[in-house]
């Protein structure tokens, strides 16, 4: 005590020595996080450069008109022509299909499981949900060519044996958990009290569950369906085996087209020099693939932005 005052305690030594510890633990932790971060845009930052690269000698050879509005695509095959419409037809033509499959059903799945599934019949459906999730893309790909393209057959005989109608429901199948699951959280988190103003108002569930909780959470639904279009176009394995390698530009489901994916697992097996005009059409496929994916994200990221619901 000195005039009344008490002296404040003098730390020891140990106790500097565990705060000057934890510091240093914290620091550490900051600076491994900090190089994961800067990893992943390291990551990103080379393989766009890699692709800038390599298109560009691509381009040295080949006009960039004739490459993205020519119709005809047969680079490995003589007279040669590069362009792409048919690839990137034969992408959309299975992203439509599968987003017609997909983004219905698992909307509709998480609608039920959010608003009407009892407890019981979620801890059920939502495991077997994860379960498609987690089957191998390969073995979608001969599920569609072994049990869905005899089936179609069987309706319409004129179907091919490779066709995008069947890799169509089986990517449709393959982004249904995502979407589900995506949709699912997005809507258990719009908040429990409009749907108690709602059906205090006199609304029915189904009321209450399409002019409440979607428009409430549609944010994060869009999110999820942008999310299940980008599987979708990237899906490699499944279309592959599925919907054939033939460079086809129709609108014909029951035809066999070849995708932006397929060809480029196609000239990927090590049979094209590398180095060659016929090599580096891999990686212009793949950029136009990166910017119509990036296209889409920043398209839907205006989306979010503009209908995104903020809830306290």
């Amino acid at each position: 005590m000195v005039k009344g005052r008490a002296l404040a305690p003098v730390p020891s030594v140990a106790a500097l020595l565990r705060g000057s510890r934890r510091r240093w633990h914290e620091e550490g932790i900051k600076g491994v996080l900090f190089l994961c971060a800067l990893l992943s845009v390291v990551v990103t930052l080379s393989i766009v450069i890699v692709l800038a690269t390599e298109t560009a000698r691509f381009f040295a050879h080949v006009p960039v008109w004739d490459f993205l509005f020519g119709r005809r695509w047969t680079p490995l095959l003589e007279p040669r022509s590069f362009g792409v419409l048919p690839l990137v037809g034969g992408t959309m033509l299975i992203v439509a299909g599968a987003g017609l499959i997909g983004v219905p059903i698992g909307l509709a799945s998480a609608v039920h499981l959010s608003e009407y599934a009892s407890a019981r019949a979620r801890s059920i459906i939502k495991p077997v949900l994860e379960i498609l999730a987690g089957i191998p893309t390969v073995v979608y790909g001969y599920f569609a060519l072994t049990f869905i393209t005899p089936l179609l057959r069987g309706v319409v005989p004129s179907t091919g044996v490779f066709n995008a109608a069947s890799a169509s429901i089986v990517v449709g199948i393959m982004i249904l958990p995502m979407v589900a699951s995506l949709c699912d959280d997005a809507l258990r988190a719009v908040p429990d009290a409009l749907r108690q103003g709602a059906y205090a108002v006199g609304a029915t569930p189904f009321e209450v569950s399409t002019r409440i909780v979607i428009p409430g959470a549609l944010s994060g639904i869009m999110a999820s369906f942008v999310l299940a279009m980008s599987r979708a176009v990237g899906e490699t394995m499944a279309v592959t085996i599925a919907a054939g390698a033939t460079p086809n530009l129709t609108l014909n489901p029951l035809e066999s087209v070849q995708t932006m994916t397929a060809y480029i697992v196609q000239v990927s097996l090590g049979d094209t020099p590398a180095g060659t005009v016929e090599y580096q059409t891999i990686f212009a496929v793949g950029a136009l693939l990166f910017l119509i994916t990036l296209a889409a994200n920043v398209g839907a990221h205006r989306i979010l932005k503009r209908f995104r619901e903020v809830y306290e």
